[in-house]
């Protein structure tokens, strides 16, 4: 098997171990910046996984994110914070790490290269899912076993890798290949790799949620009002959007228990909550396509 490319050594930072450290901070930025030009290349790509995510979320199918290390934490960190941005159910997009919840917070020893256990753990797959396997180098026979699951269920896979020679971009369905070069410190594919899968996985999430009508505009008009920040948050959305009062905004939502669409179409309509409710269940919650309907957005 060939090296990766996240292996090789970095011939811009041979000096980091004797620069100042503002020097040294200077040099890591520069090289974070090529971050955002490499999945800049991969727009197209990206932008296919999110239409095939959301196909399958419309359909009532799940994202789950596989990974080792790394790339394990920042899929379960995407997956943890859907819910509550977006209201969906917890299970909707899920993250599951190679060696399990223990290499959450530490290393499992040899889990990335048990191909048995990728193959059971992608067990959790139906076939209206979508399995995203990540993997800066694009070689753990974990990913590989997952991989072999999904395509025995017959359920859709995108790989995210930085490196176009490894085993899972000539597996998975779609391959979104973010060549970010050397890390900083050679073979750390926390630093630039882990940036570029972060950057990615972001994207994946959102998009797809604004495909199925989970945004107004810019507005997380479905986030859950757990806090006072989030009410506080909840309270300016439905004012600017219904272009009303933030204490009619307030007063709409302490109606609807906090549902911010719902008092959306109630301070827009003068529809009741149920009706409200009713409204958006025919319009599969997608604000817009109400107010569309409606007439009642504003013209530009």
């Amino acid at each position: 098997m060939s090296e990766a490319i996240t292996e090789y050594r970095n011939e811009n930072t041979k000096d980091i171990d004797i620069l100042s450290t503002v020097d040294m901070v200077k040099k890591m930025n520069e090289e974070d910046k090529l971050v955002a030009l490499a999945i800049e290349d991969e727009s197209e790509h990206i932008a296919e996984a999110i239409d095939i995510i959301a196909k399958h979320f419309i359909k009532g199918g799940k994202l789950f994110y596989f990974g080792a290390g790394t790339s394990g934490r920042l899929g379960i960190l995407d997956a943890a914070e859907c819910s509550p941005t977006f209201s969906v159910p917890t299970d909707m997009v899920q993250g599951v790490i190679a060696g399990g919840e223990k290499a959450i917070r530490t290393s499992v020893e040899g889990a990335e290269d048990n191909f048995d256990q990728g193959y059971k753990d992608a067990e959790v797959l139906t076939s209206k899912d979508v399995a995203v396997v990540i993997s800066a180098s694009g070689n753990p026979k974990y990913l590989l076993g997952v991989l072999s699951k999904a395509d025995d269920l017959g359920c859709d896979t995108i790989a995210i890798t930085c490196n176009s020679q490894g085993k899972i971009a000539t597996e998975a369905g779609l391959v979104i290949c973010a060549e970010v070069g050397p890390e900083v410190i050679a073979g750390s594919s926390r630093l630039k790799a882990g940036t570029a899968q972060k950057m990615i996985l972001n994207m994946l999430s959102t998009g797809s949620m604004i495909k199925i009508g989970k945004t107004y505009e810019n507005f997380m008009i479905d986030l859950q009002a757990v806090n006072e920040k989030l009410k506080d948050r909840a309270i300016r959305i439905v004012a600017q959007i219904a272009g009303t009062s933030h204490s009619e905004a307030l007063a709409a939502l302490l109606k609807c228990d906090w549902e911010i669409k719902t008092a959306i179409v109630s301070l827009k309509t003068g529809f009741d909550v149920e009706k409200s409710r009713l409204e958006l269940r025919k319009h599969a919650g997608v604000l817009r396509k109400l107010l569309n309907e409606l007439d009642l957005t504003e013209k530009v």
